[in-house]
């Protein structure tokens, strides 16, 4: 195997190590604001430095890489895209630390009540599979998972646009439950970034594999499905 692709093949397995660290960060996020365990909370922060050293290696391989080789066409796309990914995944355990800071301050598993209006859990479960469906698409070079991957944002985005009102109607009833309330809504917005950064990935995955930039769509096509969904949820509220 040419020199070049041994080097390519280490930079995916660095990433892929940092992927499934930062995999463990969100599921174990879920699991302790599910449980309300400050345990689980301090050792997702505390884990969050070794994702930062991932972040730091893979950068200084990216860059020993560029003053070895001279990377042309799908080579040099690949290692832009580990440089891109690579931030995106830090990115992300930063946010899976900022959910355990949440967790931290719940004196109690959340009400059943509240995490049902909300959906926050249908919303967790749905950032968790896009990012490990993200890294299968990463893994096996798939552009066509990826593509799939952008368009199961909007299930985040519809939770969280509808968040605000739900929880400060839950407060209004529910005045001593304002911590968690407020706890949960901070969550959720975490949640709806994690599905923004493994957009992000997902167009990354794209552009290195078909050399095609999908990152800046049409403004008008933007507004246009944003107030498609918005109408939908107007007509079939939950």
């Amino acid at each position: 195997m040419p020199h070049i692709d041994v080097e390519l093949a280490r930079l995916k397995t660095k990433l892929l190590e940092m992927w499934d660290l930062v995999e463990y960060q969100v599921q174990s996020g879920r699991e302790a604001m599910l449980n309300a365990d400050v345990e689980l909370a301090k050792k997702i922060i505390q884990r969050d430095r070794k994702v930062n050293q991932f972040d730091l290696k893979i950068d200084r391989m990216c860059e020993n890489f560029f003053a070895l080789f001279t990377p042309v066409a799908v080579d040099l796309r690949l290692v832009l895209a580990v440089l891109k990914i690579n931030a995106n995944l830090e990115r992300i355990g930063d946010t899976a630390e900022g959910i355990a800071r949440f967790v931290k301050k719940l004196e109690a598993p959340v009400e059943p009540q509240l995490l049902e209006i909300t959906n926050v859990l249908p919303m967790y479960e749905e950032a968790l599979a896009m990012l490990v469906e993200c890294r299968t698409a990463f893994r096996n070079n798939d552009p066509q998972l990826a593509k799939a991957l952008i368009k199961r944002d909007k299930k985040l985005d519809k939770i969280y646009r509808k968040s605000d009102d739900v929880i400060t109607k839950y407060m209004t009833e529910n005045p001593g439950k304002i911590r968690e309330a407020l706890a949960i809504l901070s969550i959720i917005k975490k949640l709806e970034r994690v599905g923004d950064q493994v957009t992000n990935i997902a167009e990354e995955i794209i552009f290195y594999r078909e050399a095609k930039m999908v990152k800046h769509k049409d403004d008008k096509k933007k507004k246009k499905e944003a107030k498609k969904d918005q109408d939908k949820d107007e007509q079939n509220p939950s």
